[in-house]
């Protein structure tokens, strides 16, 4: 069950990609809807990662193309924000929280242009989003998981891109980060922004995202995520490896999906 967006902000199309001769996406054909928050779902080595880095020119395709706002990425570079997994990034770097939150407004700025006062105020305005404009001067390296992940989303934010492509932006992160994230995320799609996010717990997915996506190097699924989250559809992505279908089929059966808490 795949179901097309109109009016796409992204489209992806016949698209296969490889890691060394081994195919890792085999042939998706995805639309993504704009204004909402996309969850991209399913068991390791499915290429959840590599499809958003395949969107971001990081890795090659085999074949196929992708479309960002109708055009290609070079085009509309500006308007898009890239969070990586946390554990890619280096965060020994010898750099200060406000320091790694102003690089997000580089896309901004001219070739050779050095950060101006507009710009640090900018990403001040975003660290207070985020909870964490009195930590602005403290070293990255001297953060826990929760805090690194907020000044992560913060760099984002101060880019005021138009996409936003967040691999496994809750890993490591506390619940009280959790909620903040997902609520600050959910505000940005009434905005009319699209943020899609690999995601991997089953049980909040209902509550967190719009439309959902489920991935298995090809794609099993895709549309609302009332209608992705059947115990059917979620059995042929992840077969024998999903521990939870069971609970997650119980709830389905008895629509017993916990509401949404209010902002």
């Amino acid at each position: 069950m795949i179901q097309q967006a109109d009016n796409p902000i992204v489209e992806i199309h016949d698209l296969t990609v490889s890691y060394y001769k081994k195919p890792v996406l085999w042939d998706i054909d995805l639309c993504f809807p704009q204004g909402n928050v996309i969850g991209i779902m399913g068991p390791n080595g499915a290429g959840k990662s590599t499809l958003l880095k395949t969107m971001m020119g990081l890795v090659p395709p085999d074949s196929g193309y992708i479309k960002l706002f109708g055009k290609t990425l070079d085009e509309v570079r500006k308007q898009v924000s890239y969070v990586p997994q946390k554990e890619s990034v280096d965060w020994d770097f010898p750099a200060s929280v406000l320091d790694v939150v102003v690089m997000g407004r580089y896309a901004q700025l001219g070739l050779f242009q050095r950060p101006r006062k507009a710009d640090k105020e900018k990403a001040l305005a975003c660290l207070h989003q985020v909870g964490m404009e009195p930590l602005a001067k403290r070293q990255i390296a001297q953060l826990s998981g929760g805090q690194q992940q907020r000044v992560f989303l913060a760099r984002a934010l101060a880019q005021e891109a138009q996409l936003y492509l967040m691999d496994e932006p809750f890993v490591g992160v506390d619940a009280a980060t959790e909620k903040m994230i997902i609520n600050l995320l959910q505000s940005m799609a009434h905005e009319g922004k699209t943020i899609i996010v690999i995601h991997h717990d089953l049980q909040s997915a209902p509550n967190y995202f719009d439309w959902s996506v489920l991935l298995n190097m090809r794609v099993v699924a895709a549309g609302p995520t009332q209608d992705v989250f059947t115990p059917a559809l979620l059995q042929e992505t992840y077969g024998g490896k999903l521990t939870v279908l069971s609970k997650i089929g119980e709830l389905l059966r008895e629509q017993a999906w916990p509401t949404r808490e209010p902002n």
